[in-house]
């Protein structure tokens, strides 16, 4: 990868950094199970030390709780690489609770924010209902919400450009969104219009 010319290359550079990621997630993933099956290093322990490494975030400010997650989340068809966030968000998000209060939202909107590196070429924009969703909802649902049926629950997706990658997950009640997306509009120029 460091010696491709991304200018020249794109294609050749996103095939191998897309192989380069998927190969490490699942090693980091097969690593992390070989850890607690052969050694007496504890789960909690290490999940604490992977958040970190992750630069996982949980700010809850405003009646809005918002999670950033390191990385883009994958697309759908595979399904294994997102594993290696599960874990850690759930004990992080257990570690918060013990230290804050979370709200319990019985109807809230949920906002994926997927930020790509400006850096990058725009055409590693996926589809929205490409990317495994899914799994991240079903763990920030057993902290702070009822239920994320569809009747209780409302998804809301947007593509913005930043410094580097990451998804930022913001929670609220339905009553709140309108003036989230009024404020959010304000400070990211990417963001789709309506």
């Amino acid at each position: 990868m460091g010696i491709s010319d991304i200018q020249r290359y794109p294609d050749n550079y996103e095939i191998l950094s897309t192989d380069a990621a998927l190969r490490a997630e699942k090693i980091a993933c097969d690593l992390r199970h070989l850890i607690f099956s052969t050694t007496y290093i504890r789960k909690p322990d290490y999940l604490c030390s992977a958040g970190r490494i992750h630069g996982l975030e949980i700010r809850y400010e405003n009646d809005v709780l918002e999670v950033t997650l390191p990385s883009l989340l994958p697309k759908r068809k595979n399904r294994k690489s997102v594993e290696y966030l599960l874990d850690p968000l759930h004990f992080h998000l257990s570690q918060y609770a013990e230290q804050h209060i979370l709200p319990k939202f019985r109807e809230c909107v949920v906002c994926f924010s997927h930020v790509y590196s400006h850096d990058l070429p725009s055409r590693r924009v996926h589809d929205y209902d490409n990317m495994e969703l899914k799994q991240i909802l079903d763990v920030l649902a057993a902290f702070i919400m009822t239920d994320d049926s569809g009747l209780l629950c409302d998804a809301y997706n947007t593509t913005e450009f930043d410094a580097r990658d990451c998804t930022r997950i913001s929670i609220m009640e339905k009553k709140q969104f309108a003036a989230w997306l009024s404020e959010h509009e304000k400070r990211v120029k990417s963001i789709s219009d309506f």
